[in-house]
């Protein structure tokens, strides 16, 4: 496939794959965080209403507004991040000199769902605001640490033969949750149960349907630009 082709592909496919996702968060997902959002600023106001009078607050950043303009924002969003992971899609399977149609191409798409949801899910939840997290830095080095563990895992384990290298994919893949991801000093949320495991639940589903899509997409547009 030439660089223009993998451009054409991987831009179509994002524009689907990220008005897909989008609808998908519109669901259950952003009325999950819209709700929590809910309990967050009102113990902010409770506190501010605390303190004594005369202490001014920082103006809160700026944040698309609820409705039309959030979800528009967060489909922009989506499509962009969807065609970086299609680049990267059609880079990959250009370096394995893959051919790809939307049944391999969905192959492809769950493991990207493996490398950058699931496995890094397992140690860092998707979570809610107002949710009490580890440090963002330390998060973010593990994240990428286990994105990278995994992907070099996965492929050690699937693209050679021998089984000291399939082994040591395996260690790859261990080795994160070994170490484990970091974690606050008290886990504290201001959204009940319910509302947090019904976002966990959609973010799975969502990005399940996402990723493959990705992958599907990706091959069936692939194979007729081939052609």
């Amino acid at each position: 496939m030439s660089v223009k082709n993998l451009f054409t592909v991987a831009a179509l496919t994002s524009l689907l794959a990220g008005v897909l996702l989008t609808l998908f968060q519109l669901i259950q997902v952003i009325p999950a965080v819209i709700e929590a959002e809910g309990y967050e600023q009102t113990v902010s106001s409770q506190s501010a209403h605390s303190h004594e009078q005369g202490h001014q607050h920082d103006e809160e950043a700026w944040a698309p507004a609820d409705g039309l303009e959030r979800n528009l924002f967060t489909a922009a969003a989506n499509v962009v991040i969807a065609l970086g992971f299609s680049l990267l899609l059609g880079a990959a399977a250009m370096w394995r000199g893959k051919k790809l149609d939307w049944r391999s191409g969905l192959l492809w798409g769950l493991a990207g769902y493996a490398v950058f949801f699931v496995a890094p899910s397992l140690g860092l939840h998707p979570e809610l605001p107002g949710t009490e997290a580890a440090d963002l830095q330390l998060r973010q080095l593990w994240w990428l640490a286990t994105v990278a563990c995994t992907a070099a895992g996965l492929a050690l384990l699937f693209f050679n033969r021998r089984y000291a290298l399939k082994a040591l994919g395996v260690v790859l893949i261990v080795v994160p949750h070994v170490i484990g991801a970091p974690q606050p000093d008290v886990h504290t949320a201001l959204a009940p149960d319910e509302l947090i495991h019904s976002f966990i639940t959609a973010t799975i589903v969502s990005n399940a349907v996402f990723w493959l899509a990705l992958g599907g997409l990706y091959g069936f547009f692939s194979q007729k630009l081939a052609h």
